[in-house]
């Protein structure tokens, strides 16, 4: 075999283009397929790697104190695996001796200390603490920094109310999540505890039904009304996978799609160089070189440059995929999360193998010929190929560079197959792309309600400086500025809105409450499931945040807020992006903070009114109301819309490189007859005619296919990728394919066709005709 390598190498030399455009393409689908397929394996690794070491809570719940004592608490519990509590909690609210960018509240716990049998702590920094005035503070070790206004150990905590201060003497971290901060249980005395926490691990806890099962067996027999709120620990493994889950169909789907084309493209350049170099086969077999060995030639050609190319892929994917899960999972301790190895291996053992087998069938084709048939035969097609469908062609009307254009592909059946494949490919890809792009921009506009409110107007509060220029303060009443706002001239609708940050009980994460009041109706949010609110108590909520929580619409919730807890209805789901956002009405807010005014105004204008006079007539009535930006639609969307565009180029580029390289392998077997063409007086723009419209027809045929396929792509992914970011795509957001639009994408087939043919069709047009004929 000493001799198949240089005679491979100088294969590999000769072909350079068709080298390069193997290696590329195998690097670009071999980055996207081990991206994807590191991050499916590798999306939930860290985080149940993180939690079985720290034994995390499977639920975490909140009961009332007055409603349930500790040891019927603890007789509950018996069905569950393991149990830690219960756990004096409070929410304490932070004084004015608090530093600026800290939390206005902590969800504090009385534990004594760190371990236990479940949700055991990582005590990082400091120590625990061990007797009154003493706090320890729930913070991550890879985000944690000491920037300004960072709490440090000995750092004071000033509680709200003539509380208590508190020095901080350690930092430990929760994977559960299941507080802000811990104290000794004596110092609870002091914060006035309204809940008591229970912390649960089950025997089986896979699902969100194991999970209810659970919670239904550790809560049999308590009082009605007892448990405030839990947290699934399934809940936080869907905020920790969101991020990285959204990617990997995306990526998938365009990573098979390169390796078919990549495919694709092998079989036409083994094939073309088999067909071209029938006398160097002959020639090889002359000199000695075996069938296999031949054979073993041809496929080296094609596995030198997808080896390169797959191991620049593989590097490459685990860069990206690294990256990704590093950030996605840096908040369980996991710095430097990488692609499992089994990824890795799969990837430059598999790849390599696809292209090789791709290769096969031509290769093979070589190894069966004969020298003495190899040398005697021409590369040009047999006679009679295609001869029915010239001759019917030539009896239309259509001008003869086209109607010979046309007959073309019949010359070489399966190569023009393979080139129609290649196409069908890249014109599927622009399709999906297309409405891929479509389909998360009309998501985006509609979550973000880009458009739907013309003005919004911000409504200064707190004194004004004495001696220094200040943000404006508005001099009206809530009341009166809002009907100063509606007895403008020019307005239709306006919307009082006002944000409270509260807590969901049982839980430590902050939740932004935006109550409504006004023409709310008309604000452009897409009611998805249930119903608007319509009374106090009720809260519509977005498909992030029950799924975030694992709720439903209906469950009731308890939020805090002030030291005061209300128990609100999820009555609806609506279309926006936030999974830490509560909608809700004015009658609700003043169950929790009565008297509390309005801070923006949320405005539509009649049709014809000019923002700017109207801004003015409502500042002349009250300087403080200030015009703010509207709603933004985000860089989400812009970086999608670029991966979309980038890969869609590559694959199309790819696959009019494949009608590149038939284009030249016909044109190169045919020049003898473009002679003679010539020679008879076609000209070279007609010549290029020819070429061109051989693809051209090709391109038609394979928008007409790759479309249906490009949907049906569409459908599948777009879903998916919406799943994993926990958000949910009305039918309406899929139907994105207008007449129209498909009719454009019919082009897209002849577009990449057609450019890849016009570069050899031009050289085989401007080649001489003694050039050409100087053997004859």
């Amino acid at each position: 075999m000493s001799a198949v390598w240089p005679v491979s190498r100088a294969a590999v030399r000769r072909r350079r283009l068709q080298t390069i455009v193997i290696g590329v393409v195998v690097a670009l689908s071999t980055t996207m397929i081990v991206v994807a397929l590191g991050l499916l394996a590798a999306s939930s690794g860290p985080f149940d790697q993180a939690y079985n070491r720290q034994s995390g809570a499977h639920l975490a719940a909140s009961y009332d104190r007055t409603k349930v004592t500790d040891s019927q608490l603890t007789e509950a519990s018996t069905s569950a695996e393991a149990v830690a509590g219960p756990f004096a909690t409070a929410t304490v609210e932070l004084g004015s001796g608090e530093r600026p960018g800290q939390p206005d509240s902590l969800v504090t716990v009385g534990r004594a200390d760190a371990g236990g049998p479940v949700d055991r702590l990582n005590v990082w920094k400091g120590r625990w603490a061990d007797k009154p005035g003493e706090i320890v503070l729930n913070r991550n070790p890879v985000e944690s920094s000491n920037g300004p206004g960072a709490m440090t150990l000995d750092s004071k905590l000033v509680i709200a109310d003539g509380g208590p201060t508190l020095t901080v003497v350690g930092f430990a971290y929760s994977v559960s999540m299941s507080a802000d901060a811990w104290v000794v249980p004596e110092q609870m005395t002091a914060l006035h505890p309204t809940a008591s926490q229970m912390l649960y691990r089950f025997a089986d806890a896979a699902t969100n039904e194991q999970i209810t099962a659970g919670q239904t067996a550790v809560t049999t027999g308590l009082p009605s009304g007892a448990l405030l709120g839990t947290q699934s620990y399934l809940a936080l493994k869907a905020l920790a996978t969101g991020e990285p889950n959204t990617f990997v169909p995306f990526l998938m789907v365009f990573g098979w799609l390169g390796l078919a084309v990549a495919a694709l493209i092998v079989v036409n350049v083994v094939s073309g160089a088999v067909v071209a170099g029938f006398r160097h086969i002959g020639v090889l077999k002359a000199l000695g070189f075996t069938p296999t060995q031949v054979m073993t030639v041809y496929l080296a050609m094609v596995s030198i440059p997808a080896i390169v190319g797959c191991a620049l892929g593989v590097v490459a994917g685990n860069l990206l995929a690294e990256s990704l899960l590093t950030r996605a999972f840096e908040n369980y301790g996991a710095g430097g999360v990488g692609v499992p190895l089994w990824v890795d291996v799969a990837a430059m053992v598999g790849v390599p193998v696809l292209v090789a087998l791709s290769a096969l069938v031509p290769a093979l084709r070589a190894r069966s010929l004969s020298a003495a048939q190899a040398i005697s035969a021409g590369s040009a097609p047999r006679a009679g190929r295609g001869l029915r469908a010239q001759r019917w062609l030539s009896g239309t009307r259509l001008p003869r560079s086209v109607s010979l254009g046309l007959g073309l592909p019949f010359a070489r059946p399966a190569r023009s197959a393979l080139t129609l494949a290649a196409v069908v490919l890249g014109v599927t890809s622009v399709t999906l792309a297309v409405g891929l792009g479509t389909s998360l921009t009309d998501y985006q506009t509609a979550a973000s309600r880009v458009g739907a409110v013309d003005l919004t107007m911000f409504a200064g509060t707190g004194p004004q400086p004495p001696s220094e220029d200040g943000p404006p303060v508005a001099k009206l009443s809530d009341p009166e500025d809002e009907a100063l706002l509606r007895s403008t001239p020019g307005a239709q609708y306006v919307t009082a809105s006002g944000d409270l940050p509260m807590r969901l009980a049982g839980t430590s994460q902050d939740l932004r409450v935006s109550f409504y009041r006004g023409d709310f109706e008309h604000l452009g949010y897409r009611l998805l499931e249930g119903q608007w609110f319509d009374g106090p108590g009720q809260v519509v909520v977005s498909e992030r945040f029950l799924r975030q929580r694992a709720l439903a619409v209906g469950d009731t919730i308890t939020l805090n807020s002030q030291g005061k807890s209300v128990q609100v209805r999820i009555v609806g789901k609506a279309l926006y992006n936030s999974g830490d956002e509560v909608l809700s009405n004015w009658a609700t807010l003043q169950l929790v903070a009565p008297g509390t005014r309005a801070q923006l105004y949320e405005v539509q204008l009649q049709p014809g009114t000019d923002i700017d006079t109207y801004v003015k007539a409502v500042q002349a009535g009250d300087p403080g109301l200030e015009q703010t930006p509207g709603q933004d639609a985000g860089t989400f969307v812009t970086v999608v819309l670029v991966t979309v565009i980038l890969l869609t180029l590559m694959l199309g580029t790819v696959a009019a490189l494949g009608v590149f390289n038939t284009v030249v392998l016909n044109t190169r077997e045919r020049r003898r007859d473009l002679g003679m063409l010539k020679s008879i007086g076609m000209t070279p723009a007609q010549v290029t005619l020819m070429v061109v419209t051989s693809m051209a027809a090709l391109g038609a045929i394979g928008g007409l296919l790759g479309i249906p396929l490009g949907v049906v792509a569409h459908r599948l992914v777009v879903p998916a990728m919406a799943n994993g970011a926990q958000v949910e795509i009305p039918d309406f957001m899929l139907d994105v394919y207008p007449p129209q639009l498909l009719a454009l994408l019919v082009l897209a087939g002849i577009v990449i066709a057609g450019l890849g043919a016009l570069l050899p069709a031009r050289s085989a047009a401007r080649a001489t005709i003694a050039e050409v004929l100087h053997n004859e």
